[in-house]
């Protein structure tokens, strides 16, 4: 069942979703998949196990539906971040959810 779905196996088109990122084979950056019910102010910040803002991918407006983000391991400097464990956070006017993603190199 995607997690766009509900319990019955019907799109929830109204629901905030975070998904759990994931990496493909071909490329290990990770992608992290997102779903907003309205049009709306989104940021998506990734942090160290420290609490450090590591990187902020989007700070923005976007429309509503589903978006895909794709975290090049850079931080807000354009370094490369070593192997570790990070927080991402999806925060809108109404919504605040956060996940842990393993960025392996």
């Amino acid at each position: 069942m995607s997690p766009l779905c509900n319990d019955f196996g019907h799109l929830c088109i109204t629901c905030f979703v975070l998904e759990q990122n994931y990496a493909n084979p071909f490329n290990p950056e990770p992608n992290i998949g997102f779903h907003i019910p309205k049009d709306g102010e989104v940021i998506l910040h990734i942090y160290n196990t420290c609490g450090q803002n590591i990187r902020t991918l989007v700070k923005q407006k976007l429309e509503a539906g589903y978006h895909n983000v794709v975290w090049d391991g850079r931080d807000n400097f354009g370094k490369a971040v070593s192997t570790e464990t990070f927080f991402y956070k999806l925060q809108t006017e109404t919504f605040s959810q956060v996940r842990k993603m393993s960025l392996l190199r």
